[in-house]
């Protein structure tokens, strides 16, 4: 496991150098939003799904640079959804990864220009991979992918059902649909991204895609758990959030011990579906168990 947490250590800061190198130059009379949108992306956090799309794609052979557009483009698609999440209409959250949050610190106008801004940019970042691929067609196609994942049949279609059913009865249908798209799309984007851009053949891609729905929907019920469990010393966020703004949470309906099983299940169902791929995946395994049990 240490060897796990040093390359952990390792790729996370070859991700954020990524990451960092693809931000906009804050400049020119729009200079404001440029700067909300590199202070939202600069404030932190895991790098989880650019850095689970760069181990995908090592893992089936990926080299080059192709895969550093979309790392970037993923994690800015990332911020975009946290920076609107915030908002006084959504969560009303003042701080997010123990800084203040981006409408905190620019105004309610500004972060939505913000988050609107990081969304388009993506698309512009992503493109870029066309500049250091041999196989246009695949970055074409993931550019598809990076679109359908966040879009109205991903991301922003799980959120618009959690806000309609915000301090609703909520059943196990409409629950799974949530978290299958608000969570666990962005999730699936970036590690079929990797999957393709490195020649995964179509059965590939398939299971890439079940073992990241099961990291998903694991990742997210762990937050629910630590929203419940946790302190926002240790998250940088407040707790209970859930709660305060009515959220509809799988703690809520099942219970913690129920909660804490379905962890337990779906990251065993993802090693498994992972064991039956190519390549070197030891760090992929460890890594999948360290996010699915992480404290913060």
């Amino acid at each position: 496991m240490l060897k796990a947490k040093e390359l952990l250590n390792q790729y996370t800061k070859e991700t954020e150098d990524v990451i960092l190198s693809y931000l906009p130059s804050e400049e020119g009379y729009q200079k404001t939003v440029l700067s909300a949108m590199n202070y939202s992306v600069k404030a932190g956090g895991k790098r989880l799904r650019p850095l689970l799309l760069m181990e995908i794609y090592r893992m089936f052979g990926g080299k080059g640079r192709e895969a550093e557009p979309f790392m970037a483009a993923i994690e800015m698609i990332h911020t975009f959804s946290l920076v609107h999440d915030d908002l006084p209409c959504m969560d009303n959250d003042e701080f997010r990864r123990g800084l203040p949050t981006t409408w905190v610190k620019y105004g309610y106008d500004m972060a939505v220009l913000a988050g609107d801004g990081l969304y388009g940019y993506a698309f512009e970042t992503a493109a870029k991979a066309l500049e250091f691929t041999q196989n246009p067609a695949r970055v074409a196609r993931c550019m598809g992918i990076l679109a359908q994942k966040s879009g109205i049949y991903g991301m922003i279609g799980g959120q618009t059902l959690d806000v309609e059913l915000t301090k609703k009865p909520v059943n196990k249908e409409q629950l799974e649909f949530i978290y299958r798209l608000k969570t666990g799309a962005l999730i699936e984007c970036p590690m079929v991204i990797g999957a393709v851009l490195a020649g995964a053949d179509e059965d590939q891609v398939s299971t890439v895609e079940r073992m990241a729905s099961c990291i998903g929907k694991a990742f997210q019920i762990q937050d629910d758990i630590l929203d419940v469990t946790s302190s926002q010393e240790v998250l940088g966020k407040p707790v209970l959030s859930d709660e305060k703004n009515g959220k509809n949470t799988y703690v809520a309906l099942y219970g913690m011990e129920q909660a804490k099983q379905a962890v337990k299940e779906l990251s065993e169902e993802a090693v498994l579906a992972l064991e039956s791929l190519p390549g070197d995946h030891e760090f992929m395994r460890q890594l999948i168990m360290m996010l699915v049990t992480r404290e913060k």
